[in-house]
């Protein structure tokens, strides 16, 4: 018999058949491949809808059978492969990217303890001491793909989106490993499987504040999305990494991208939002946690930070990429650092008094670092003070292009200084008879 809420542990895993393991091996490989069909008609839908516009509409009832199609156009277009590539390198590149992201899933808990055919298991393929590290690993792995991709195909432009991406990923997963740390303190376990049912009575969102904005804002770095997409950025490097890349090749890409959003929302609400487990009011049913039930309460959780991908992508610019290492560097991972050492300071004070004064005290601290982080990011997006310098007889104001450290364009009302070659010439040509 299983219990009302059977909360798996580290125990539970490793006692399922073949024909059990198989079938959720294939049950994941499923669900990611339908969550990446319907992310993309899903995501076009809400740009369209945001931009005032129609979106797919034609293959299908309401354009459903979009993605399907884009698919089959795909695979049946003519696979082009450019002189001078690395072959063995060039086609194992979108493998090396597709691979890792459908992997690390494993890990991912869907749902408590349930009957199988008369054998209970987990919705879970596996877990480990160290799950949450696993995901990170194994995510860590597919900007291989990109990277190779970016050097195997003998281009300019793809080398310098892999050349991003790799500077990127490491400067966002410092960021996001330092998020979770916080968690690992007040859970004191770094299973997934644990780690929900350590929220079985509030969720880490209420306690560890700061760290779930740095992931929020670390996720959508780490998978490449706007307004991070800056190995793509397409009016700079034309289309990133893959611009050599056609047919099933680019499909994979694509696939990487989905699987990868799918994984890392699928790990926030793992690690802050309870997991699988039923929000409040759905909560005070007593079957909601049970059963096949939280399999949906998984999924609306998830699809609700896909939401905000999609939303992200259709709301705001791409960032500059000094902006964007600025942001990592000298906002996210100093915060998150300092966030690590106060848990690690309160959960040290608090040892042998009630959850409640611990608890209380966090959410009370995480809401402190919390505006501090605000505050940092819109202090950091400011833009610079106006030169106090005055106007061009023209009226116009004075530009420098270098002054952020970075060479801009000059907006409208605004103009280049004069180059010193320049007053020369003007001073010649006025003498000149």
């Amino acid at each position: 018999m299983i219990a009302a809420t059977d909360y798996p542990t580290l125990a539970d895993f490793g006692y399922d058949p073949w024909w059990l393991m198989l079938a959720k091996a294939i049950g994941i490989f499923v669900f990611l491949v339908v969550t990446v069909l319907a992310g993309i008609l899903i995501e076009r839908k809400i740009m369209a809808r945001m931009q005032r516009r129609l979106g797919p509409n034609r293959l299908g009832p309401g354009g459903l059978l979009q993605s399907l199609a884009d698919g089959v156009k795909l695979a049946l277009k003519e696979g082009l492969t450019p002189a001078g590539v690395d072959k063995v390198i060039y086609l194992l590149a979108p493998i090396i990217a597709v691979v890792p992201a459908i992997t690390a899933f494993a890990v991912i808990p869907m749902g408590p303890q349930v009957s199988v055919f008369g054998h209970v298991t987990p919705l879970q393929l596996t877990d480990l001491p160290v799950g949450v590290l696993y995901v990170l690993a194994i995510t860590s792995i597919g900007v291989y793909g990109i990277i190779l991709a970016g050097w195997a195909s003998s281009s300019t432009y793809p080398l310098l989106g892999g050349l991003r991406s790799t500077a990127q990923v490491i400067s966002y997963e410092i960021a996001m490993g330092l998020s979770f740390a916080s968690v690992f303190l007040i859970s004191a376990t770094m299973s997934t499987s644990e780690i929900v049912g350590g929220q079985r009575h509030h969720w880490y969102l209420l306690l560890v504040l700061p760290s779930f904005v740095i992931y929020l804002i670390s996720m959508v770095g780490e998978t490449n999305r706007a307004p991070f997409d800056l190995p793509e950025a397409e009016g700079e490097l034309v289309g990133g990494f893959h611009t050599e890349y056609s047919s099933l090749k680019f499909a994979m890409f694509m696939l990487a991208e989905y699987v990868n959003m799918a994984t890392v929302s699928a790990l926030a609400t793992t690690l802050f939002l309870g997991g699988w487990q039923a929000p409040w009011p759905i909560s005070v049913w007593d079957g909601a946690n049970s059963g096949w039930w939280p399999l949906l309460w998984f999924t609306a959780k998830m699809w609700c930070f896909l939401f905000m991908f999609f939303w992200l992508r259709t709301a705001l610019p791409r960032l500059r990429y000094d902006q964007f290492m600025n942001l990592g560097w000298k906002v996210l991972i100093p915060v998150a650092l300092g966030w690590v050492m106060v848990v690690g300071v309160i959960d040290q004070a608090t040892r042998g008094q009630s959850d409640l004064v611990t608890s209380l005290i966090l959410a009370a601290a995480g809401v402190c670092v919390t505006a501090l982080l605000i505050y940092a990011i819109s202090r950091l997006s400011r833009p610079r003070p106006p030169d106090s310098a005055p106007r061009r007889p023209d009226g116009r104001e004075p530009f420098d292009p270098m002054a952020g450290g970075f060479p801009v364009p000059p907006l409208p009302g605004q103009t280049l200084p004069d180059h010193p070659l320049e007053k020369k010439l003007a001073v010649d040509q006025k003498g000149a008879p």
